[in-house]
């Protein structure tokens, strides 16, 4: 797998956040803060829950025990060594050489250990997994640590892959394809453009040709001797490391790394491990790039500064100001996008890092169709006026708000801190010498750090960070934006514009009015039935709303919160449509109650909960989280969702502008097309299954858009929620009777429509042609009526598994002809009981139609024979090992519980899952495959480049 390389600026995790109360402190961290503001320069302490060590030969590991989740434990390799360190002649090796790692290891030859891994219950690619970049290669393995012999294997796995692969020439012939299909499936429009400003973006330097994923012709042609050379010189000890985290002995595992890596040995004439850099050139550029498939315009400015590496307490609190910087002007932009006539698409800013021993200050917009001027100049407008006069003392203490409150939130569930996370950090401490801060030090540092920051700081790093030099001005655009698109000379002019304009200071819009105006009228609960399978409890209220409770202690302060009704667009005509389907986004969009949508925003500051309502196709409801401190403001919000929406003037017509603005150009899309293509085939062009168009945009109504939604929420007592999470009964209680039970009911019986909408009954094929590359995608689908109850579920849910098993050893393993296949079951018991079962691959052109009949092959196989025993055994272990994790998830009870409402089922079923997975079997796969993969119930969708003309 290929690490991502992000075209626009990511901001980076630039601060670990923390608790609520005063802790223990280490002893480092205590002498830093005792200090006065000179000890700013001493170095940050590192973690020290974590067992670190050296082995003599360069070795480096690093080992913590942590129980969440219980009986697991996360083992990364990661090695210095990414596509940076290759020849000209090694020019794709390294992520080759990732490949290999999974096609034959000293312990492991061939596939064994894919299928090894998969016995044990672990997924390969959701799991099992690695990646390749620049400058690094990592493996990932999260295995259970409850079996000591999978325990030891899986330290095994680790120390084949730090040097014994084995690089059999008929395996490394076989991966070609399948790398070749990996880099296809990455061609397209973002691609051709960025192999056109990359060399600009990374200042022409060695990163600019070393992509990972390689070339065409080396990937074909290198020699064996080439990637043996390269897995000699670089897979060595001293550039390698470690981590484990999980539910282990720690003594045990440092044990067992001493006795399997101390032989690990580098070459004696080992090359030196150079240190590429991407150079400053003290100058701007600018380049512009189209291509005809790209559906948007993008503006990037990008300027490069010497990386300032986090080392200090000082370096420490400049990465604070920096966040802070970032969250104010990003809130502004957010403003502006926000504005009835939005000058762009989006737009976001941010100071982090880059790459090569740079930071940069990026800048991103994208642009409305025939607009980039108005978009390039709100931007710059936006910049400039921070340089001139600063951000607000009220912004400020806002953005300090929402840093502290992440470190409270963060801290608050230290106990609960999944495995992957610590890894993570321990990851970048080893690979780009980031902090690495135990939870106690990273809050008290934050906590000590976060009021010495000051608006004055904060404004002179904009002056430092937004300057003219080493600038780069980078713009991605269809091919039918080239006329309106600037040359560097016009945005040079465009800058200057903005410099003599008079630009006025910001005016901070804050409401001091609360969100309702008026406490509503409490009801009672009026009933009350244990749940006493499943630990929950199920409550009427007086005004009939229905509410489920399961308090959980999975998080220390995490309070999901789900509501259904039936109904939905689907009781509403064709012309009604589309105004019905967007009108709980445009509800979502505005304000609530006495609050417009950017004083809410502010008001909610500080706060941890999101609230949403929605309208889907045979539902309406409300969906969220909050934590303790948040919960009257999230039942506020539920109450004034239904009864005092609003659908503002402006968040309307910024809607309706950026939906037009981004459909513009989605034809030039061929996934786009081909989707098109397919929903138009299965549905006849019905309007609910149809993308919205052009007129269909303009058409939506603002009024009959607010009357729908009212009418959708003006009757509470058919709703349903669902409450999972860190609370008690009696803490919940009194919200559910001031707001729940205080909502708006008429006792109306209502039920979702069923439209008809159904797939034709006799499968077709249908190929659409669009696309300049050569590459095919193929998504073979079955559709019909379906027996749904739960053991039919779970037999399909075994065939999705065991088809996905053999596709991948056939289509990727043996013929090399894709890079990733998967079955992929769907059910539904209303409006009526349905079925969709699809195959899907991408390749190339000339080999879609024997992949096509090599898949329908291994489905005929497991018609004929059923599934194989071993495959049917991976399946049920996967399944239980991955509900020990899941029953220790809120979401998945939330989905649980919610789901099981929502189709009239018993809401307890999950404590007899296993039962019913015992009772899968090879007849019972071999049944449902015979009963529902019927050749006459076959569609084709076939997806091909442009024909010749």
């Amino acid at each position: 797998m290929i690490k991502p390389i992000a075209i626009a600026f990511l901001l980076p995790a630039i601060f670990q956040t923390a608790q609520v109360q005063a802790t223990t402190m280490h002893a480092s961290a205590r002498e830093i803060l005792s200090a006065d503001t000179l000890s700013w320069d001493t170095p940050l302490p590192f973690d020290n829950e974590v067992k670190t060590g050296k082995l003599s030969n360069g070795f480096q590991y690093y080992i913590r025990r942590n129980v969440e989740p219980k009986d697991r434990v996360t083992m990364y390799l990661a090695t210095k060594v990414g596509s940076i360190l290759e020849t000209e002649e090694q020019v794709g090796l390294a992520h080759f050489l990732e490949h290999m790692n999974f096609n034959g290891l000293k312990h492991f030859p061939k596939n064994e250990l894919v299928n090894y891994l998969q016995k044990a219950g672990v997924r390969f690619g959701s799991d099992l997994n690695a990646y390749t970049g620049f400058d690094q290669t990592v493996y990932q393995l999260p295995i259970p640590s409850d079996d000591p012999e999978l325990l030891k294997n899986g330290l095994q796995v680790m120390r084949d892959w730090a040097q014994d692969a084995l690089l059999n020439e008929e395996e490394i012939d076989k991966e070609r394809g399948i790398v070749l299909e990996e880099m296809r499936g990455g061609r397209g429009a973002s691609q051709r453009m960025r192999d056109k400003y990359l060399p600009v973006m990374l200042n022409n330097s060695r990163y600019s040709n070393r992509l990972p994923i390689g070339t065409e012709a080396n990937i074909k042609g290198f020699p064996y001797a080439s990637l043996r050379s390269f897995h000699k010189d670089w897979y060595r000890p001293d550039l390698q490391a470690i981590i484990i985290v999980g539910d282990i002995d720690v003594s045990a595992m440092e044990s067992e790394i001493k006795r399997l890596f101390s032989d690990l040995k580098a070459p004696a004439t080992a090359p030196k491990r150079e240190e590429y850099q991407v150079p400053l050139l003290n100058a701007n550029q600018f380049i512009a790039v189209t291509d005809p498939e790209m559906t948007y315009t993008v503006g990037q400015l990008t300027i490069k500064h010497k990386e300032q590496k986090v080392k200090t307490v000082r370096d420490l609190r400049s990465n604070l100001l920096k966040s802070v910087y970032n969250d104010m002007l990003n809130a502004r932009l957010g403003e502006l996008a926000q504005s009835a006539n939005p000058p762009f698409i989006q737009a976001s800013v941010g100071i982090g890092g880059f790459i090569g021993g740079l930071d940069a200050y990026n800048a991103v917009f994208v642009a409305k169709p025939g607009s980039f001027e108005m978009g390039f100049k709100a931007l710059a407008r936006e910049l400039e006026r921070v340089e001139r006069h600063g951000f607000t003392d009220s912004e400020f203490q806002r953005a300090i708000t929402t840093i502290r409150k992440g470190t409270e939130m963060a801290y608050v569930e230290r106990d609960k801190k999944k495995s992957d996370s610590y890894v993570n950090s321990y990851l970048n401490h080893y690979l780009e010498d980031s902090p690495a801060l135990s939870n106690e030090d990273s809050y008290n540092l934050y906590k000590q750090l976060l009021p010495t920051l000051t608006l004055h700081e904060v404004n002179q790093l904009g002056k430092q960070y937004y300057v003219d030099n080493n600038r780069d001005m980078i713009i991605m655009a269809p091919e039918n934006e080239k006329a309106n698109l600037p040359d560097e000379q016009q945005v040079k002019t465009w800058f200057k514009d903005i410099e003599g304009e008079q630009i006025a200071t910001y005016d901070d819009k804050v409401s001091d009015l609360p969100m309702l105006a008026k406490e509503p009228v409490a009801g009672s609960i009026s009933a009350s039935k244990d749940i006493a399978a499943v630990a929950s409890k199920e409550l009427t209220l007086s005004n009939g709303v229905r509410v489920v409770l399961k308090p959980t202690t999975f998080k220390n302060d995490e309070i999901l919160i789900s509501a259904y009704s039936p109904g939905g667009t689907s009781l509403y005509a064709d012309s009604d449509y589309f105004t019905a389907s967007q009108a709980a986004d445009l509800v979502n969009s505005s304000g609530i109650g006495q609050l417009n949508t950017i004083e809410l925003q502010k008001y909610l500051t500080g706060k941890n909960l999101n609230i949403s309502p929605y309208i889907s196709e045979r539902a309406e409801g409300i969906s969220g989280h909050s934590d303790k401190e948040g919960l009257k403001t999230a039942f506020e919000m539920i109450y004034g969702y239904f009864t005092a929406p609003r659908i503002e003037d402006d968040a309307f017509q910024s809607t309706i502008s950026k939906t037009l603005s981004m459909i513009a150009n989605r034809a030039s899309n061929p996934n786009f097309v081909f989707s098109q293509a397919v929903m138009q085939s299965l549905y006849n062009g019905n309007i609910r299954r149809t993308p919205i168009s052009e007129d269909d945009v303009k058409k939506i109504d603002q009024a009959r858009a607010l009357e729908i939604y009212k009418n959708r929420f003006a009757d509470a007592s058919d709703f349903t929620f669902t409450i999972v999470g860190s609370f008690t009964e009696e803490e919940i209680k009194p919200y559910l009777e001031q707001y729940l039970a205080a909502l708006p009911a008429s006792n109306r019986k209502e039920e979702a429509k069923d439209l008809g909408i159904y797939e034709p009954k006799k499968g077709f094929e249908k190929v659409v042609h669009k696309g300049q590359e050569q590459k095919a995608t193929a998504v073979l689908s079955f559709y019909g009526d379906y027996s749904y109850n739960e053991q039919e579920n779970l037999n399909m849910d075994a065939l999705e598994s065991v088809l996905t098993i053999k596709l991948l050893e056939r289509l990727r393993e043996e013929e090399s002809g894709v890079y990733g296949t998967a079955a992929r079951a769907s059910t539904s018991k209303y409006p009526k009981n349905r079925f969709s079962f699809t195959v899907s691959f991408g390749t190339a052109v000339d080999k879609y139609q024997a992949l096509i009949a090599s898949t329908l092959d291994e489905i005929n196989k497991v018609k004929k024979a059923g599934p194989l025993e071993e495959d049917l055994a991976k399946f049920k272990i996967e399944q239980r090992r991955q509900l020990e994790l899941s029953l220790k998830e809120n979401r998945f009870w939330m989905s649980q519980l919610s789901g099981a409402y929502q189709r009239n089922e018993d809401p307890s079923y999950i404590t007899h899952y296993l039962d019913a997975l015992d009772k899968i079997s090879v007849s019972s796969v071999k049944a449902v495959a015979n009963k529902y993969l019927k050749e006459e119930q076959l569609f084709k969708f076939i997806l091909l480049p442009d024909e010749s003309k």
